[in-house]
């Protein structure tokens, strides 16, 4: 059975060639663009539904909340099931990001770590 997550090298293991490396942060920035594909449709969608806006201005609305920007909106009236959604909208995009960016640069963090830990000499020998 295939495994869902990354398979790193051990401490002890050497450094991945380079070519390994290149297919995990692939998979790993795959991975990424696709939780940010996901989460925007949600919000997409959540804004389309809730405020009855249109796809683009729900586009526009939920891209500025998932970068972190806040929403877009100039209408005089808001109404009330958009301000929930936009609400809890938002806190689940704060942790989108941070879930997004570790694993498209987790990989990178590893090799990082990984290749300084292969430096220090080990303690018994």
């Amino acid at each position: 059975m295939k495994r869902l997550a990354m398979n790193f090298e051990h401490r002890r293991d050497p450094l991945a060639p380079l070519p390994v490396f290149a297919r995990r942060l692939a998979r790993s920035v795959t991975l990424g663009l696709a939780i940010v594909l996901l989460s925007l449709s949600i919000g997409v969608i959540g804004y389309h539904l809730s405020g009855g806006l249109g796809w683009l201005d729900s586009f526009y609305n939920a891209s500025m909340i998932l970068g972190g920007m806040g929403p877009v909106d100039s209408r005089p009236v808001i109404p009330s099931a958009e301000k929930w959604f936009a609400s809890v909208y938002a806190l689940f995009s704060g942790f989108a990001i941070l879930i997004i960016a570790g694993v498209m640069f987790g990989p990178i963090f590893h090799r990082f770590i990984h290749r300084f830990h292969l430096d220090l000499p080990e303690k018994g020998r």
